[in-house]
């Protein structure tokens, strides 16, 4: 099977990503920015030929109208890996932050592609929390609809469900990218105690930071551009209407350890999440014009 790890980053080589470009079996894309320091990550790919970088001027030269409906300087041309992974053959993609170091266990346990049997459950409010069962039902995940955050903990469980497995989102330890409003209160230091997957039939977030997809699904995910931190977010909401009952989410394989974030800043771009992520699940809230153009150009890649 082929597997690639997709990650962006605008800082030298972190441990997470000379971690990831260590592991036996994966490649690793490694999207560059106009701020990235573009030499480290060349010398990197000599001392690991698993590693594929792509400066600006390759993004341009083989995908200029996405490269150009994106923009620079944001996350969001980790889009642009996702592609080149499918282009690879990539069976199945790993989307990860540059500040998650992965365990030692990390990419082991993981049954995308798989049909299993997991714990299924359902919140009363209609909107599944994936931290609501957890040992922290006091945080909530970024993109989780802020209007049932007060109910999101009132869940039943409908017990074992088999699910054909599309995406598997492996929790975080540490500070993770939970909602901006939780981490201003709360400031965590969370060590994830859940050891079983679990899934639920709601509509519920998952992230880009530490995500395993099935190469079904990669072009439908793409982190969108111009609307925030719901980049990630509003993108599983789609998959999850086009793939139902296909996501998991697995035990914690990574610690964050938290590149430098204003939180306040976090929380301004988390605003347009606020108002319509709740509207856009319900169908009532499109994707914004300069969105939809990043995310048709995205498809077209794979036409």
């Amino acid at each position: 099977m082929k597997k690639v790890i997709v990650t962006t980053t605008i800082n030298p080589p972190t441990e997470a990503i000379k971690k990831f470009c260590e592991m036996k079996d994966w490649d690793i894309v490694i999207v560059g920015d106009q701020k990235t320091p573009h030499e480290t990550y060349e010398a990197l790919k000599k001392e690991y030929p698993q590693v594929t970088y792509m400066p600006p001027e390759v993004q341009e030269e083989k995908y200029k109208d996405l490269s150009d409906a994106i923009g620079w300087n944001c996350i969001q041309r980790r889009s642009i890996g996702f592609i080149e992974a499918y282009r690879m053959g990539a069976e199945l993609l790993a989307t990860v932050d540059d500040d998650n170091i992965p365990y030692p266990q990390w990419g082991e346990n993981v049954v995308v592609g798989s049909e299993v049997e997991v714990e299924c459950f359902v919140s009363n409010n209609g909107y599944f929390d994936p931290l609501s069962i957890t040992n922290a039902p006091h945080l909530w995940h970024r993109g989780y609809p802020i209007e049932h955050v007060q109910t999101k903990n009132s869940v039943k469980s409908l017990g074992k469900v088999k699910r054909k497995v599309l995406v598997q989102a492996d929790l975080w330890d540490g500070d993770p990218d939970i909602d901006a409003m939780a981490r201003i209160v709360f400031r965590p230091n969370v060590t994830f105690e859940r050891k079983e997957f679990f899934c639920s039939r709601n509509p519920s977030p998952f992230n880009s930071q530490n995500t395993f997809i099935d190469r079904s699904i990669i072009p439908h995910y793409m982190m969108l551009p111009h609307i925030g931190r719901m980049d990630d977010i509003w993108a599983a909401y789609i998959v999850e209407k086009q793939f139902p009952d296909s996501v998991v989410y697995a035990p914690a394989s990574v610690l964050q350890a938290r590149n430098v974030h204003n939180l306040v800043t976090d929380l301004e771009k988390e605003m347009i999440g606020y108002k319509n992520t709740l509207k856009f699940i319900e169908g009532t809230f499109p994707l914004p014009p300069e969105t939809q153009k990043a995310y048709d150009a995205y498809r077209k890649c794979f036409a």
